[in-house]
């Protein structure tokens, strides 16, 4: 296992199973009819994996995760188990690296779309929206400001992006050309009654969840719900009471390190900037802040102080 100097997990390493695919933050492992996804705490922005991570992110992330998955137990996922005593035997000499940042779970077949769902006019939505007042090739009304809450949550699809490249936003009808019209409309349904799930429920809780991506694969000729869920790196998480139409509200993730990026002359290739100490650390606090106020505890006891 490789760590930086602040004890951040930059890259797993399980050498019995070979080299894993590597995403911006999850290492994939092939157990052969399961998969073991492993969070490390890498950092990308700009779709530039940074050199120095985030101390804890990937607990963060894989805990928010788990949250979710036992919030909507309703609906079928891939997760095997996130205990690292349930593992097999193969991963038992890696336990310690592994708990709190890994899930085991089914291997299926991943649908080629991300699967959007979008309450508020924010980021590429907003430019769309200023240039055509459409979003993904969905009209909307004019009147609309930056961060305006939508008058019906939209689905806008895209399709999967390699790592370095940006995901590519397509309208309904193209994704349904990719998966078939029945498809679609099952992926369509699932992400806004997610979404809208989800998004009541951290309202209740102080965080307006102004959009996501999902993503959903094919088991035993089932649609499931696969990857991370409702994670502050796969959503954009508001405070409440920052946000107000018309501003850009600060973001309970890692829209902190962009800003301080952007202050940087950087042009935004790789290999990027090492992150100061201050930043690192600021950056750990709003992962665990976001993860407290959606779950009401604290990650870590130590955090309690």
């Amino acid at each position: 296992m490789q760590y930086d100097a602040n004890g951040a997990l930059l890259n797993s390493a399980i050498p019995e199973l070979g080299e894993p695919v590597r995403g911006k933050v999850r290492d994939i492992y092939d157990l052969g009819d399961s998969l073991l996804l492993v969070t490390s705490d890498r950092l990308s922005a700009f779709d530039v994996i940074l050199p120095n991570g985030i101390p804890d992110k990937g607990k963060v992330l894989n805990a928010m995760a788990k949250f979710w998955f036992e919030y909507f137990a309703d609906v079928e996922n891939h997760l095997i188990s996130m205990d690292s005593k349930d593992y097999p035997a193969v991963l038992q000499p890696y336990a310690e690296h592994l708990e709190g940042r890994s899930m085991w779970v089914k291997k299926c077949s991943p649908y080629p779309v991300e699967c959007v769902a979008r309450g508020y006019l924010i980021g590429s939505g907003w430019k769309e929206y200023q240039a055509s007042k459409s979003v993904c090739g969905i009209s909307l009304r004019d009147g609309y400001e930056m961060a305006a809450k939508l008058d019906e949550v939209i689905f806008t699809p895209a399709t999967k992006a390699e790592v370095g490249d940006h995901d590519e936003n397509i309208s309904f009808e193209r994704m349904a050309e990719i998966v078939g019209q029945e498809l679609a409309d099952e992926l369509k349904a699932n992400t806004i009654s997610i979404y809208s799930n989800a998004a009541e429920y951290a309202r209740g809780k102080g965080i307006i969840i102004a959009d996501t991506k999902f993503e959903f694969g094919e088991l035993d000729g089932k649609t499931i719900l696969i990857d991370e869920v409702l994670t502050c790196d796969s959503s954009r998480f508001w405070p409440i009471e920052s946000w107000q139409e018309g501003f850009n509200p600060p973001s309970l993730d890692k829209q902190y390190v962009r800003d301080y990026l952007e202050s940087l002359d950087w042009d935004k290739t790789a290999p990027g900037p090492e992150l100061p100490e201050k930043v690192v650390a600021n950056t750990r606090k709003i992962y665990m802040e976001a993860y407290k106020q959606l779950t009401g505890k604290c990650l870590f006891e130590k955090e309690e102080a």
